[in-house]
C-alpha cells in the first residue's frame, strides 16, 4: 500500500516498531515512488503507546504541514480456543488491533477537520464478517474495526473526512510464509477461492490508492474486500 501511494505522488510516513525494518521499507518505497516523485520517511513508534502515537502525528504535521491520509494497518493474532485464551490476552490484542486505530483516528481527525479534507483507511480482514474455530479474539477485533469504520464515517463525513476499510483475504506476506510454503494450505486455497491462489502483497495497493483518491470522493463507510473471491466462493 505504501509503495502504491508513493507511486501516485503521496509522501508516505511508515510506522513500525523495528527501526531496521523501517529503513528497508523506506528505501523500497523511494524506489517505487520515483515515477511520481513520492517520498517516504520512517516514523518508529508502538501504536499501543498513545503518547508516542500522538507525538508521531504531531511530527508529521510539523514536518509536512498537513495530513491527508491515515492507513491503520495493524494485525496481531492469537489463535486459541475460548477456554484457553486468557482475558488479558484478549485485552492486549484489542489494544493493538482496535484501540490503537481508535486513538490514531481521533488524533488525525483534528487536523483533517481544520483542512476540510481527510481519508481514513482501516485494514480489517475477511475474518470480520466470517469466523473459524479457535480464532475468536482476532475475529472480534476485526469485526469491531469494521463497526468503528461505519461509526466514524457517519460522524466525520460532514467535516469532509471519508472513512473506509480494506478487508484482505489470504496474502503471501512474510507473516504467512509458513502457510504459503505448506502445500496442503495452498491446495485448499486453490479450491476455496475463485482465483485459486494466494494474493500478492502489491495487489492490495490499488485498493488503498482508490480509497485515498478523488475517484472515491463519494465512498464512505464501506469495506472493500480484496480476497480473490474467497467470500464469494463456496
Amino acid at each position: 500500500m505504501a509503495n502504491a501511494l508513493a507511486a501516485h505522488g503521496a509522501t508516505v510516513w511508515l510506522n513500525g516498531r523495528d527501526a531496521t525494518g523501517l529503513r528497508e521499507a523506506v528505501a523500497q518505497v523511494h524506489e517505487s515512488g520515483r515515477p511520481a516523485g513520492g517520498a517516504a520517511h520512517a516514523l518508529p513508534f508502538d501504536v499501543t503507546n498513545e503518547t508516542a502515537a500522538s507525538a508521531g502525528v504531531a511530527h508529521v504535521l510539523t514536518e509536512g504541514g498537513r495530513l491527508d491520509i491515515l492507513v491503520n494497518n495493524v494485525g496481531q493474532r492469537r489463535r486459541q480456543p475460548l477456554d484457553e485464551l486468557p482475558a488479558q490476552a484478549l485485552r492486549e490484542l484489542l489494544e493493538a488491533n482496535l484501540v490503537s486505530a481508535w486513538h490514531l483516528c481521533r488524533e488525525v481527525a483534528r487536523p483533517m477537520r481544520a483542512q476540510g479534507f481527510g481519508r481514513i483507511i482501516n485494514v480489517t480482514s475477511i475474518a470480520g464478517p466470517i469466523a473459524r474455530p479457535g480464532d475468536a479474539a482476532y475475529t472480534t477485533s476485526k469485526g469491531a474495526l469494521e463497526a468503528l469504520t461505519r461509526a466514524l464515517a457517519a460522524e466525520l463525513g460532514p467535516q469532509g473526512i471519508n472513512v473506509n476499510a480494506i478487508a484482505p483475504g489470504y496474502f503471501a506476506t512474510d507473516t504467512n510464509t509458513a502457510m504459503v510454503e505448506d502445500a496442503s494450505v495452498s491446495a485448499w486455497l486453490d479450491r476455496r477461492s475463485s482465483l485459486g491462489r494466494w494474493g500478492r502483497p502489491e495487489e492490495i495497493g490499488g485498493a488503498a490508492v482508490f480509497l485515498a483518491s478523488p475517484a472515491a470522493s463519494y465512498v464512505t463507510g464501506q469495506v472493500l474486500v480484496v480476497d480473490g473471491g474467497y467470500l464469494a466462493h463456496f
